[in-house]
């Protein structure tokens, strides 16, 4: 498997089971269509093209006209996809991929918005085991089994 978007290799490894989540199969085409990239990132056609439309994602044309999806086009959009997934605005993404096009010297502010953005997730993580605790106590109260 290729590992993408991770460029500082003075960092720790990345725990495994995480890595697997920004990896691609080393058996992926070169090249997948607009319904191909859909199917395998579970994401639709329409946000594909909603994504390149807004720059998150560069996309070649074959010679027909066609969107002709790279690793390099579904490393970012597998990228783009764990950052949404994890609540982080289209504006914020944006944001931190324009900072990596001005290069470099701009990997402080990157890593200010990407602590920013870690804070919240451990916030909605907190909020969520909170849930989960209420709920598993109604279930209980109900008469039925927590799940482990």
């Amino acid at each position: 498997m290729t590992t993408i978007e991770l460029h500082a290799p003075e960092l720790e490894p990345v725990d495994p089971d995480l890595l697997c989540l920004l990896e691609l199969p080393d058996d992926l085409p070169d090249d997948l269509s607009i319904a191909e990239a859909a199917e395998l990132t579970g994401l639709t056609a329409h946000t594909l093209r909603y994504y390149e439309r807004i720059g998150l994602v560069d996309v070649r044309r074959d010679a027909a006209g066609y969107r002709s999806y790279d690793r390099r086009a579904m490393s970012r959009i597998v990228f783009v996809s764990r950052l949404r997934a994890s609540g982080m605005s289209i504006g914020a993404i944006g944001h931190y991929l324009e900072l990596v096009v001005e290069g470099d010297h701009t990997a402080p502010q990157r890593l200010v918005l990407m602590q920013e953005h870690r804070e919240r997730i451990q916030r909605q993580l907190k909020d969520l085991q909170l849930a989960l605790a209420v709920t598993d106590y109604k279930i209980a109260a109900y008469g039925g089994t927590a799940a482990p």
